[in-house]
């Protein structure tokens, strides 16, 4: 769900948010995402995410498409290259002629410190205790944390038990998304996400990006990788660390409206 706040100020406190985002007495949704003035001369908006359970993280890959139909489609810009700032850093977003978004999604994170993640050194494969098992993962930073799982298939993958204890796992001191990918081949996998403060979502844009990474670190990825997702699919670029990695998927409006509930400032 995208607001207006460009041209009305709102107050989104973290109960405000959870009555937008309930299925059955609010708008329902993952996210809220709202759209403001830059603080920037360089950019053209600024751009704030809040999560179902109210809380405001700094990145949603998903979201940043949305936002950039969403400020053509009100009338806000008519650019299609379009710059907005973040609470982890401006992100360029460019709209193509068939409809779909590309989002420079910046460099992936890798040290833990910079994830954040508790671990004594950047590596490709972690180890977690859970109760009394244990997991193999990777950690990676898309200016938000992601946990990422490899399983032989994606359709019986223990999302509901092991992402919410992932989640909260104290390695990651922010709790993190998960994302558990099926690797088809070097490029192609398919994907299913509990994402932070939201449960399981149809699609996450930004742990496909941390997958494809992950796998890439694994050896089991090229530079470009299809995803499949619950939601639809994502086509991801990155050339390797250090580099920038591109998301390029679509964005399609659902409904309009008007909540009287939701109070201005």
């Amino acid at each position: 769900m995208v607001l207006d706040g460009v041209r009305r100020n709102f107050l989104l406190d973290p109960e405000t948010c959870q009555r937008i985002a309930h299925r059955h007495y609010g708008i329902g949704c993952d996210q809220i995402l709202l759209v403001e003035p830059a603080s920037s001369p360089d950019c053209d908006f600024r751009y704030r995410i809040f999560n179902a359970d109210g809380g405001e993280v700094g990145q949603c890959g998903n979201g940043a498409r949305c936002f950039a139909l969403f400020v053509r489609r009100a009338g806000l810009t008519d650019k299609r290259s379009i710059r907005v700032e973040t609470a982890s850093g401006p992100l360029e977003l460019q709209v193509h002629d068939d409809g779909t978004v590309t989002v420079d999604m910046g460099v992936p994170r890798l040290d833990p410190a910079d994830i954040p993640f508790r671990a004594p050194a950047a590596a490709n494969n972690y180890r977690l205790d859970l109760g009394q098992d244990h997991i193999e993962l990777a950690a990676v930073g898309m200016g938000n944390p992601h946990a990422l799982l490899r399983v032989e298939d994606v359709r019986g993958a223990p999302v509901a038990e092991i992402g919410p204890l992932l989640e909260h796992h104290p390695a990651f001191p922010e709790r993190t998304n998960v994302g558990f990918m099926e690797i088809v081949s070097p490029h192609a996998l398919r994907l299913r996400t509990w994402e932070r403060g939201a449960g399981e979502t149809l699609a996450c844009g930004s742990n496909a990006c941390a997958a494809v990474v992950a796998g890439r670190g694994w050896g089991a990825l090229r530079e470009r990788v299809r995803v499949e997702l619950p939601g639809g699919s994502l086509e991801i670029h990155w050339p390797g660390p250090g580099q920038h990695l591109r998301m390029t998927g679509p964005a399609r409006v659902v409904f309009d409206g008007v909540w009287q509930g939701l109070e201005s400032i």
